[in-house]
């Protein structure tokens, strides 16, 4: 299991543990009632390496796809239901239950992360988190970026964005490769940063490729010379550990219907503490204010609008977040957590190798690194020449095996419920595919 480890002078998190009044727990509904002992319990499920039985509904035999959007397992489905139910039974007297529910969600990230919980900021997505960073650094003109080709357009609209609002300068480099050494692209790098670079936006797993990215060189060379690093984790995080203190990341943004296997409409920003003042309170709205809610509860007087902008990282939760998606998020982060990253990540290097080489028997061409620090979660091969990828993946999905094609490439993104067994079924249907192909060609 991840473990927490303390900014510099910020204290530990409360007691995730901590029992919520009775006032808080009366009239939830029973099914919850049995479930949550205290305000960390969650639905029953205990998850086990390559074992699916938590995703009992999942019609594809094979569902390799996580890099695209993970299924919701049983807890997740279970944990999102008590929350709505909660909501049609008590409306508004639900609320103060799953505001203490995102605030232990805040400490397991923050576990997972190894980062304090109140350098996070909950948001709606990846982009969201992205968008919210690019508008609110203290940018001058004339300032550049670095960003690089082939990444997920999500990490490079935001900051031409920013670039044609703010009046700054978009430098697009391209990351290592058979033809660019990881030492050149470095190399390079710094070389841009040495012209004068404000941002360097990366992802930490590139997304067509499965590359992952030399980060805490990046941020070395970064702030060497004067510059910062953003960090897109959404291909990364709950397949790669990732600690933003011991890679000295300065932001970082991540969604969760991916490899934290949460539902779509929610994710998180981490700050830096050395960062978090120089932020600009461009996308602030009124649940960025210090004690911002108060007037709606402590009778007349108390409603404000001079109240000082908080300099947290959740002063970037401008209004109302979806309980549903933070609800689904906090079981699924717990099955994560339950399992640990690193063993996760191991079983998924096991799956991906048995896969890969009789791929490449078959005249794949995979792109996955020999390096082991350089693997991702994810398997991505171009198909043997001649054979229409689009056509390939239509054929595989008729046979039940999910996986995915960003940019031509054939995608493979399995996860703790994959099985390495289930590789024959996907060679199985890759060559009952490939007859059918050649038949038609």
């Amino acid at each position: 299991m991840s473990r927490f480890v303390p900014c510099p002078g910020k204290r530990r998190p409360p007691d995730l543990t901590r029992r919520p009044s009775t006032e808080t727990l009366r009239g939830l509904p029973r099914q919850l009632e049995e479930t949550m002992s205290d305000a960390t319990a969650l639905p029953g499920g205990v998850p086990r390496l390559g074992d699916r039985s938590l995703f009992p509904t999942l019609q594809p035999r094979v569902y390799w796809n996580h890099a695209s959007i993970s299924p919701a397992s049983q807890p997740v489905i279970d944990h999102v239901l008590a929350c709505v139910t909660d909501s049609a039974r008590r409306g508004a007297g639900s609320f103060p239950t799953w505001l203490e529910h995102r605030r232990h969600l805040r400490g397991q990230i923050g576990q997972l992360l190894g980062v304090a919980p109140a350098d996070l900021a909950f948001v709606q997505s990846t982009t969201s988190g992205l968008v919210a960073l690019a508008q609110s650094l203290p940018w001058q003109s004339g300032d550049r970026i670095v960003v690089f080709a082939g990444e997920f357009p999500g990490n490079v609209t935001p900051w031409q964005q920013a670039a044609a609002r703010f009046g700054l300068g978009l430098v697009m480099l391209p990351v290592p490769s058979a033809d660019i050494s990881e030492a050149a692209f470095l190399q390079r790098l710094e070389d841009e940063c040495k012209r004068g670079v404000r941002l360097i936006a990366v992802s930490a797993v590139q997304f067509q490729t499965g590359l992952r990215m030399p980060v805490a060189a990046m941020a070395a060379i970064a702030h060497r010379l004067g510059a910062e690093i953003c960090v897109d984790a959404v291909q990364a995080l709950g397949a790669v550990a990732l600690y933003p203190l011991e890679l000295d990341i300065d932001y970082l943004a991540c969604g969760s219907h991916k490899w934290l296997m949460g539902p779509e409409g929610s994710g998180f920003v981490y700050v830096s503490p050395k960062r978090i003042t120089a932020l600009r309170t461009n996308m602030a709205g009124w649940l960025s204010h210090q004690e911002g809610i108060g007037f709606l509860s402590q009778g007349p007087g108390h409603l404000r609008y001079d109240r000082p902008i908080r300099h947290r990282a959740d002063m970037l939760e401008a209004g109302n977040l979806s309980s549903l998606s933070l609800a689904g998020l906090q079981a699924s982060v717990h099955l994560i957590l339950t399992l640990g990253v690193p063993a996760i990540a191991a079983h998924i290097q096991r799956c991906l190798t048995a896969l890969e080489d009789p791929l490449v028997e078959r005249g794949f061409t995979s792109v996955r690194s020999r390096r082991e620090e350089q693997r991702s979660g994810l398997l991505c091969v171009r198909p043997p020449q001649g054979v229409d990828v689009v056509a390939l993946h239509a054929a595989l999905a008729a046979q039940g095996v999910s996986c995915s094609i960003p940019d031509g490439y054939l995608r493979f993104s399995p996860h703790w419920p994959s099985q390495v067994a289930q590789v024959d079924a996907i060679l199985d249907a890759i060559d009952t595919a490939l007859h059918g192909l050649s038949r038609h060609a």
